[in-house]
């Protein structure tokens, strides 16, 4: 389905925890399992691997410096107190015009519309309630870190144009189904270059 001289892009998943990230891009890899042109990016935290949600390569904070120092990142940030990259070998998967779905933050998305040519966003919302009983049933974190994690201000990104906002308050199905139709848009018709 590629045309001659047509690029990747990268998919950036933010949103607030609880919103579900991990459950819609869950959803998103059944609907596309099997292709080798959408593909979806393993992070590198320095969180346990053990720690439950997504599947990613866990390292300690020393070892993530010296991987930054040494290049091994084309996107790294901090958020509550964890390192996470995005290995710099995304942006070759890109340049060989694959769609890469990435679980990210708002506070990157300047680095990643700066080093990837195509990106999108899909900010995955739901209700204050939800969140609240979506992170306790987590029990991750105590319930003085929900209430900080859900008091936190974060940017507002929703009048960019390359951002899509999906409410995942309901079942999986309806936001998951609207993510798959972005893929499939994104995969046929070509973005503005950022």
């Amino acid at each position: 389905m590629h045309g001659q001289g047509q690029t990747g892009a990268i998919i950036i998943v933010v949103g607030p925890s609880g919103a579900g990230k991990d459950s819609v891009i869950g959803f998103v890899a059944r609907h596309f399992a099997g292709r080798k042109d959408i593909d979806f990016v393993r992070r590198v935290i320095t969180r346990p691997s053990d720690a439950g949600g997504e599947d990613h390569e866990s390292i300690s904070g020393e070892v993530f410096d010296s991987r930054l120092s040494a290049g091994d990142f084309a996107v790294a940030w901090q958020a509550h107190g964890l390192k996470y990259g995005i290995p710099k070998e995304a942006l070759e998967r890109v340049r060989e015009g694959r769609i890469l779905i990435a679980n990210g933050s708002r506070a990157a998305l300047g680095q990643f519309r700066q080093v990837f040519p195509r990106v999108a966003v899909v900010n995955i919302v739901a209700s204050p309630q939800v969140l609240a009983s979506r992170l306790v049933a987590r029990g991750r974190e105590s319930e003085q870190d929900i209430l900080n994690r859900l008091k936190r201000q974060v940017p507002d990104i929703f009048d960019e144009p390359d951002v899509t906002t999906i409410d995942n308050s309901g079942p999986l199905d309806v936001a998951g189904s609207r993510f798959v139709a972005l893929v499939s848009e994104l995969h046929g018709v070509p973005l503005a270059a950022s």
